[in-house]
This record gives C-alpha cells, structure tokens and sequence, in this order.
C-alpha cells in the first residue's frame, strides 16, 4: 500500500511558476507509475501527465505541454511537476496518483484515466490569478 501526500500548491500570478511535490510513503515506490490530474469544481479529473517507473519517459496532456514537467526522485519517494507559464486556466486541485506498472506504455489511454488508479494524494490547490 502507498500513502500519497501532496504539497507545493498556492496563489501565482498568470506568467508565474510553482512546484507541486507528492510524497509517498510504503515501500516499493518505484514499482508504480506515477500520474498527476486536476480538477476543478463540477468538472470531472483531468489528466495532466504520467511518469513510468525510471522517469525516462513522460506523457502529457496537449493543455500543458511544453509549460509543464513532470519528475521522479525513487530514492526520495517523491515526484515533482513543475509548472511554467501558469495560466489562469490551470486553476485546481492538483492530485498525484500511483498505479502499478501492468506492463502497458506510460502514453497509452489506460494511464491518462483516473479511474485507473488505485492510490490517490489529497491534493493541493493553484490558484492563478490573471
């Protein structure tokens, strides 16, 4: 089992950056694939990226893109999203997530869906003001 806890969260201006981290505790962290969604009130999660088990590869939604970067540190059971050019648009709660590796692709739909993933943070709110 895999306890997730998110930070980083907070107010930035649009144009701003901030850093979101997730902390995971349990063992074997890098057996799982990593994913990072949001959602905003009366929407469903959205997908904003995954990471594999090594962070050698990376998936990300179109909206983010280039402004966004997703990272893993195994040894600190931590993984990171960087986020750049933050727009107004990108106001949420951010949430982590974990789901075992099941030999499929980081890239493919099965790892861009929430329902997907077994473990969960509690998320942390951005809030980018324009």
């Amino acid at each position: 089992q895999v306890q997730l806890v998110d930070s980083g969260g907070g107010l930035v201006q649009a144009g701003g950056s901030l850093r979101l981290s997730c902390a995971a505790s349990g063992r074997a962290f890098s057996r799982y694939i990593m994913g990072w969604f949001r959602q905003d009130p009366g929407k469903e999660r959205e997908f904003v990226g995954a990471i594999s088990r090594s962070g050698s590869t990376t998936d990300y939604a179109d909206s983010v893109k280039g402004r966004f970067t997703i990272s893993r540190d195994n040894a600190a059971n931590t993984v990171y999203l960087q986020m750049s050019s933050l727009k107004p648009e990108d106001t949420a709660v951010y949430y982590c997530a974990a789901e075992p590796d099941h030999g499929i692709n980081v890239g493919t739909y099965y790892y861009r869906t929430a329902e997907n993933y077994v473990y969960w943070g509690q998320g942390t709110q951005v809030t980018v003001s324009s």
